[in-house]
């Protein structure tokens, strides 16, 4: 079964409490006003569910949003959103039900549990030339295909910080998928970010387009270049990680919200300190502890021989410590040649 242009009017279920993202204007009425949703949309909140998961002093922020119509909105969106406890039954059943993205290659797949899992964070981090930027490639193009064959039947949204992305790498990975070069182009939206305060603009224009279609995926290639840039020296390193935390805070919401799969590049640094002849790779993701907590999955990619690279799971909630290999080919990643 092979993929067709996705359906772009298609929008969410915005009458399913359960099923999925519910559109703001539901909180109309109850004395909050087609004014007020109005200023929420234009502050990135286009969802019940991000209303009823953002702390109050974020929608205090909101010219023209008081406390009290804080509170009510809080607490109207509570309503529709269910937020308590849960049986370990019922989050067993959800888990179950998670899409995962194949990557192109079978033994990557398996080291993953199927493939990239949606409603989460994964971080791909490793050296230039380890494949990053290809896996992301090939990913904007499998996350459109059926649910037969791994995919998320879903578009792509595309925020390239480093001038990486090339649309004739997309072509090239769906014709091996056999789908039209055109068709894929189309499904991929694509924004490129010139520093850290536009990057975390671009999320808020992106939950929106999100509330009109339906996307499988959001690719961020790399999360943290222009923070290395945009900040500098150990005078700067508290702002640039609160910056930092509060992307990656409306990625996992993103995530949350949409069910969609979000994938980070990251970069490495020297650990100059930890190196030793007893640690043979002594480097590290930069970041600190801010990506470390936010990542669901953490992937360290390195360069194997020739065009063949080795994926290492650094850490995840319920994979174990493997690796396996893959290759970067013409058309895209897959499998090692023997």
């Amino acid at each position: 079964m092979n993929v067709s242009a996705i359906d772009s009017t298609a929008t969410v279920d915005n009458d399913c409490v359960d099923g999925g993202p519910q559109l703001v204007s539901r909180l109309e009425g109850n004395g909050i006003t087609a004014t007020d949703i109005k200023k929420l949309e234009d502050a990135g909140y286009h969802t019940v569910e991000s209303v009823a998961f953002a702390p109050k002093k974020f929608l205090m922020t909101i010219k023209g949003i008081s406390e009290a119509k804080a509170d009510k909105m809080i607490d109207e969106a509570s309503k529709l959103v269910p937020m308590g406890f849960t049986t370990a039954t019922d989050f067993h059943r959800k888990r179950s039900e998670i899409i995962v993205l194949t990557t192109g290659s079978k033994e990557l797949d398996r080291l993953l549990g199927g493939g990239i899992e949606t409603g989460s964070i994964t971080e791909i981090f490793g050296e230039f030339r380890t494949g990053k930027t290809q896996l992301c490639h090939t990913l904007a193009v499998t996350c459109q295909l059926s649910m037969e064959q791994s995919g998320g039947e879903g578009k792509c949204l595309y925020i390239d910080t480093e001038g990486t992305f090339r649309p004739e790498r997309l072509i090239a990975n769906a014709e091996r998928f056999k789908i039209p070069g055109q068709t894929v182009l189309d499904n991929v939206a694509y924004a490129r970010a010139y520093n850290t305060d536009h990057q975390t603009q671009l999320l808020i224009q992106a939950s929106a387009m999100m509330t009109e279609s339906r996307y499988a995926l959001l690719i961020v290639d790399s999360a943290t270049s222009l923070y290395r840039t945009d900040y500098s020296g150990r005078g700067e390193l508290s702002a640039r990680q609160m910056h930092l935390a509060r992307f990656l805070r409306m990625l996992l919401r993103l995530a949350d919200e949409f069910g969609i799969g979000v994938v980070i590049t990251n970069q490495v640094v020297a650990q100059v300190d930890g190196a030793s002849m007893f640690n043979a790779d002594p480097k590290k993701p930069i970041g600190g502890n801010i990506i470390a907590h936010a990542s669901t999955t953490r992937l360290f990619l390195r360069k194997g021989r020739g065009e063949t690279r080795v994926c290492k799971i650094y850490d995840s909630p319920c994979l174990p410590e493997a690796e396996a290999m893959f290759a970067i080919n013409a058309d895209g990643i897959g499998d090692a040649k023997e």
